[in-house]
């Protein structure tokens, strides 16, 4: 299976997956509007792969087979605050 790897102009580490270089059809329009103009990356034979960076590959081949498209985000950042407070809360309660 052959895709499309593009990288979005306006999100960071966000990525976009097609089925055929530059034919973004499938994809949804408000999605394509949000993604910004796709910068192509490469094309990718998934067949070949055994894993595909941080995309989940089941993932990506049900999603380009059954929507013609898979979108890539970023992992959700690390809330420092958060995780310093519930740090705080247990040495706490270690007292």
């Amino acid at each position: 299976m052959l895709c499309a790897v593009y990288r979005s102009h306006k999100k960071a580490d966000t990525y976009l997956y097609v089925t055929k270089r530059d034919d973004f059809s499938r994809v949804p329009e408000p999605l394509m509007a949000s993604f910004g103009q796709p910068i192509f990356v490469l094309m990718c034979n998934l067949d070949k792969r055994d894993k595909l960076g941080t995309a989940d590959l089941k993932k990506v081949r049900a999603d380009l087979t059954e929507h013609g498209f898979y979108l890539q985000l970023p992992p959700p950042s690390e809330n420092m605050l958060d995780e310093l407070k519930a740090r705080n809360k247990r040495s706490d309660s270690n007292d």
